[in-house]
């Protein structure tokens, strides 16, 4: 098994890399958070994880050990494969899917393009307890329990805002005043969008 990789970075794409370690050349598909976390040098360093099926030889590469964890828990999901994992990582970054698995936020994980309500609800519960284990609890995000926030993108939802949009900027509000109430998020919010 390949656990990681580092050599000079032969090609980079939104999908893929191309990382040449010792003369051979590996290709590498990867999420767009790692993308925009590949740093414009030469030498690269990933860490992998390696999949192999009877047609099939894929490698995956992660910037952070963090997000290659939360890889390798959304294939343990059944019905989750290794595309639709590295889909919901481009989607949502490695915390913002940890927080919404901690906190069973259905609506986020279900806005990832190809995740219906079942496997949204299935991701929630085959994992609430192991993503605490792999992120630990520091990391997890202190205002993940807050009511408010789900009534506030619901909110800013209903007034034409994206939901995405509108959860950076509700999370933002929420790490400068944890307790906010809902009302206030909202009011913050709208002037932030």
């Amino acid at each position: 098994m390949i656990a990681q990789l580092q050599g000079k970075l032969v090609e980079k794409n939104h999908t893929d890399l191309i990382i040449d370690c010792g003369g051979v050349g590996y290709f590498v598909e990867i999420s767009l958070h790692t993308y925009s976390l590949i740093p414009n040098s030469e030498h690269i360093k990933v860490f992998t994880h390696m999949i192999v099926r009877e047609d099939a030889q894929k490698l995956y590469g992660f910037m952070e050990k963090s997000e290659r964890e939360v890889f390798k828990l959304l294939i343990s999901v059944s019905g989750i494969g290794s595309n639709t994992a590295r889909v919901m990582l481009s989607s949502l970054d490695p915390q913002q899917l940890a927080n919404a698995i901690a906190s069973g936020d259905v609506r986020t994980i279900q806005s990832v393009k190809g995740i219906g309500a079942k496997t949204a609800q299935r991701v929630i519960l085959d994992l609430k307890d192991k993503i605490l284990t792999v992120l630990g609890d520091t990391e997890i995000s202190m205002f993940s329990s807050n009511l408010g926030k789900e009534e506030a993108l619901s909110a800013l939802e209903t007034l034409g805002y994206l939901r995405k949009q509108s959860q950076k900027v509700v999370e933002k509000i929420l790490t400068a005043e944890p307790e906010a109430t809902v009302e206030r998020i909202i009011k913050e919010a709208l002037k932030q969008l």
